[in-house]
């Protein structure tokens, strides 16, 4: 059988099964907007490439959130921590529990292909983890895609190598290794000490004179008395200009400079998929590329299709966390109840 025939077969099976909404993305930002609707009477599914809290899931292995339980609390459903800042396991465990309360269709390790139909007649083609095509029919879609899955890329030559890693798990593998951290934000200090703080020769390498204003407090005082003792080496004012398989060439306020290197850590920061939304029709304005959509309804310019989450900031990933996109499942299930009425009437 040839794949026209396989995803026929596949839209034929969903024709008789109608989701008022359908949600992409899986994580607490997508949940919420489930559990919201549902509560709002509407028939809900969620689809997602990987599993629920994929990019949760992604997160270094012993990472600690910024922020308290209850900014993460999503169904009004308290999130019981003995920690005042919650770990990536105990947030992992929560939304796993939420999302079992509210017996919520989670469709994981779909992957939406394309988007087709318009307002109250969208037809979802999605492939399983192994080619296998779906299709999922609703009358509305919430988009809820974040940003951790795509990676902003240095562009540099040999970024491809093996050694070069774009998300940062567990420090133990690079134990009396060389290793570059590249970036000067959060991410790129948390890496930087777990690293040195589990063996590993670390150097700091950042395009910017110092360390982001917005490094985390008890954060920026660790890493920079451990440059200022040399216990991890920071170079500033620096880019990387090529990676091989034993170096990093830097490009350096004094000249060219070349670091042996084991492991690579490029901690620059992630976009939304802006493509996937551009397909869609989704327009965009200004430098930051934020989505037009309404304020209020969180609708873009698209009928019927709503924006949660990160992505409603455009590159500005910094403005929506969990504790504020959190909340535009309920202006969105507001909004689609308000319209769902309206058009049944």
């Amino acid at each position: 059988m040839n794949d026209l025939n396989r995803e026929a077969q596949a839209v034929a099976a969903a024709a008789d099964e109608v989701f008022d909404l359908l949600v992409v993305g899986a994580g607490p930002t997508g949940l919420a907007c489930a559990i919201e609707a549902q509560k709002a009477g509407l028939r809900v599914v969620v689809v997602d490439k990987g599993c629920v809290c994929n990019s949760l899931f992604h997160y270094p292995a012993h990472m600690t959130f910024f922020t308290t339980p209850e900014l993460l609390e999503i169904g009004d459903i308290p999130f019981p921590s003995p920690n005042p800042k919650p770990t990536r396991n105990e947030a992992l465990q929560y939304y796993r529990l939420v999302t079992a309360y509210y017996k919520l269709d989670v469709r994981q390790y779909h992957r939406v292909e394309r988007v087709m139909g318009a307002d109250g007649e969208f037809t979802v083609h999605a492939e399983d983890r192994f080619g296998r095509p779906s299709a999922f029919k609703a009358r509305k879609l919430a988009l809820s895609t974040g940003y951790y899955d795509l990676p902003n890329y240095l562009r540099v030559p040999g970024e491809s190598l093996s050694k070069v890693h774009h998300y940062y798990n567990d420090p133990h593998p690079y134990f009396g290794m060389d290793v570059a951290v590249i970036g000067g934000k959060n991410s790129a200090a948390i890496a930087a000490l777990e690293l040195w703080r589990s063996g590993a020769r670390v150097t700091l390498v950042h395009r910017d004179p110092e360390l982001h204003r917005h490094v985390k407090y008890w954060i920026k005082p660790d890493i920079e008395n451990r440059i200022k003792a040399g216990e991890i080496k920071a170079w500033f004012s620096s880019q990387v200009v090529e990676i091989t398989q034993d170096a990093v060439l830097l490009k350096t306020a004094i000249g060219p400079k070349t670091l042996k290197n084991d492991f690579v850590f490029a901690m620059t920061g992630y976009h939304p998929d802006f493509d996937f939304l551009e397909r869609l029709g989704v327009q965009f304005k200004g430098e930051d590329r934020r989505p037009v959509c309404d304020a209020k309804t969180l609708e873009s310019n698209v009928a019927g299709i709503y924006l949660a989450g990160v992505i409603v900031a455009g590159s500005r990933t910094n403005e929506i966390f969990i504790e504020n996109g959190r909340f535009h499942g309920r202006q969105i299930a507001q909004a689609l109840a308000s319209k769902l009425r309206a058009s049944s009437k």
